[in-house]
């Protein structure tokens, strides 16, 4: 047993002064106290905050980072930039993907995030050959979240089509297509590696509505359902007006709508994106218990559009952010960049807040800690007892976070100037980041160097 000391700390009652937490060697909070002296506890160097889920991260994509950002052809767009990822990928084998990724969970812990939901599709050799072991890439970040400390639920994910209605993938796809019988036994070697794991478990993702069939996508629940009934089940839904076209030229209804009225979406679901739908549809979706996976930062860099937040969140909508591509790895400037996609929209300011006087922050930091809490499937999300001590210590040194308290930490770390908001950051009970800095950091960059150097070179 581990006991902290907190001199105030964001819990599921709200902020508290001088918390004692005591955690168990599984990771897990087993007691708080609020007002109680240290007692011998070990002092903890700021305000504690929860870790923050990224519900979405492809992680080979953090190496394309910065290298699409050249003129196209007009109307250059999401399927431009697919077409130069589909290109990137032809080289990365799995020590580069390990390697890769590891780099992003190092530099997702020191920003703050403390679990990851990893959408995975890159499964088979640049020649799209399965590996003999066809889960040798996914293991591969499984690795890369055990040696970083991340906590992780690993979506492999199903894809079969380039387009609605079974169309048959291109060759820059060849590396992610499965049937379902051989998916369901990437699953299962999954499963098999991570259980008795405290902070890594297996979803199902059927990648989205044009790249599995309507067969496919029934498979694939009921995959999930032998999984446990609190599976997760994400896949990418209505991100780009082509999309939205498509699937209404195929089936005579919007994504959205046709999700809804095929398949039993629930608790366990999480829709990617989202961002062309409409108030019904919002309204809709909000009713069903699904989570939607916002990521603004690369739904910006692709100039996706901005999600109807205010008619989904008003029916009690569920959010949560994540990264995608990894061209920002902070989730304080997802939250920012969500709120002002908004502003935009709309033209007025402070758009998604809760209520006259309340802080915006603050909303928008709990509604998204829980949301991808949910989404992710693990015991996280908030400071209680029962819930894993994933956690974050705020760093007052900040100039942005100076002699603020409450949610005004949060408001100042998301809207303010801040540049390292975080000092510490626990897992499972565990710290990796001590002073804003990953252990292993300088090694994991080094190996990182060295792949890019091949890949760009």
């Amino acid at each position: 047993m581990s006991r902290y000391h907190a001199s105030s700390a964001l819990l599921a009652t709200g902020w508290h002064d001088n918390v004692l937490f005591e955690v168990d060697d599984a990771g897990l909070i087993t007691a708080l106290a609020t007002g109680v002296a240290a007692d011998g506890a070990e002092t903890l160097n700021g305000p504690v905050v929860p870790g923050m889920p990224c519900l979405h991260s492809t992680s080979f994509q953090r190496g394309m980072a910065g290298l699409t950002e050249k003129g196209g052809p007009q109307g250059d767009s999401f399927w431009s930039w697919r077409r130069l990822m589909y290109r990137f990928i032809e080289q990365l084998q799995p020590d580069d993907i390990e390697v890769i990724a590891t780099q992003l969970y190092v530099e997702m812990l020191q920003a703050g995030y403390t679990s990851v939901a990893e959408f995975h599709y890159l499964h088979h050799d640049v020649s799209g050959a399965p590996y003999a072991n066809r889960a040798e890439t996914s293991e591969r970040l499984l690795a890369a979240a055990q040696r970083t400390g991340i906590a992780q639920t690993l979506l492999p994910v199903l894809y079969g089509h380039d387009n609605f209605g079974g169309t048959p993938p291109t060759s820059g796809q060849r590396r992610f297509i499965n049937t379902v019988a051989d998916y369901a036994g990437i699953v299962e070697r999954l499963v098999a590696a991570t259980r008795g794991s405290a902070a890594q478990r297996i979803g199902i993702a059927p990648h989205s509505l044009r790249a599995v069939t309507p067969a496919m996508l029934a498979d694939a629940v009921a995959l999930a359902a032998t999984l446990g009934p609190d599976t997760p089940i994400h896949l990418n839904l209505s991100a780009q007006l082509k999309e939205v076209n498509d699937c209404l030229a195929w089936s005579g209804q919007r994504p959205i709508a046709w999700l809804l009225d095929h398949a039993a979406v629930d608790g366990r679901w999480c829709v990617i994106h989202a961002t062309h739908t409409e108030i019904g549809e919002a309204e809709r979706l909000a009713r069903s218990g699904v989570v939607a996976g916002l990521c603004p930062t690369s739904e910006g860099d692709l100039g996706d559009g901005f999600f109807n937040a205010v008619p989904y969140l008003r029916n009690g909508g569920r959010i949560g952010v994540g990264a995608d591509s990894h061209v920002c790895v902070d989730p304080f400037l997802e939250l920012k960049l969500f709120e002002y996609g908004q502003r935009l929209r709309f033209e007025r300011r402070n758009v998604l807040a809760k209520g006259i006087g309340d802080s915006l922050g603050g909303h928008l930091y709990r509604i998204t800690t829980a949301g991808g809490a949910q989404a992710m499937a693990q015991p996280v999300g908030s400071l209680a007892v029962g819930l894993r001590a994933d956690w974050l210590v705020l760093n007052p040194d900040d100039p942005a976070l100076a002699e603020q308290r409450g949610d005004g930490l949060l408001d100042a770390a998301i809207f303010g100037p801040a540049r390292q908001p975080v000092r510490d950051v626990m897992v499972a009970g565990r710290w990796v980041v001590r002073d804003g800095r990953h252990p292993q950091a300088a090694a994991s960059l080094g190996r990182y160097r060295a792949v890019m150097k091949r890949l760009l070179g």
